[in-house]
């Protein structure tokens, strides 16, 4: 059973951790299918459009993207949610654009960060399949932001 999970907040060690990859033996496991889904109820309860395990306190490299317009980011784009299993940005566009961030870790506060305009993730599906795929625009702003999570980063050391 999914619930709404705690969310780590700025000063907080686990959100400093470079996190762990998901092992190939945890790929179509109860448990990932879980955490993915408490995850997801997580983000949608505190209105984010993202969100990273380490925010859970998983220090795993598990994230989620899910643009879609709600009060805190009101003219974003809609798309279905990715869960993002190991996501690495493999490619990067030198087109970067300047865009206001906040983050669920950081409540209240928000800043102005420059990202790639276009990248290129390579990341595996909750039950192993490998996936590449182009995002531009404010989900490829999400997914940077999310993997520096992953890489123990919060958007406001970007400012």
């Amino acid at each position: 059973m999914s619930a709404i999970l705690p969310v780590a907040q700025r000063g907080e060690a686990i959100l400093s951790l470079v996190s762990s990859p998901v092992a190939e033996t945890e790929f179509s496991s109860i448990w990932l299918q879980e955490l993915s889904h408490a995850m997801h109820l997580t983000m949608l309860n505190r209105n984010g459009v993202g969100i990273a395990a380490p925010q859970v306190y998983i220090s795993k490299r598990i994230i989620i993207v899910a643009s879609r317009a709600n009060p805190r980011y009101p003219d974003a784009p809609e798309m279905d949610a990715i869960v993002m299993v190991n996501p690495e940005i493999i490619q990067k566009s030198t087109q970067v654009v300047l865009g206001e961030e906040g983050c669920l870790s950081v409540p209240n506060e928000r800043g102005v960060v420059e990202r790639a305009e276009h990248i290129t993730v390579q990341y595996w599906t909750l039950n192993g399949e490998k996936i590449i795929q182009e995002f531009s625009g404010f989900p490829a702003r999400i997914i940077q932001h999310e993997v520096d999570h992953l890489d123990g980063i919060l958007f406001v050391e970007r400012l």
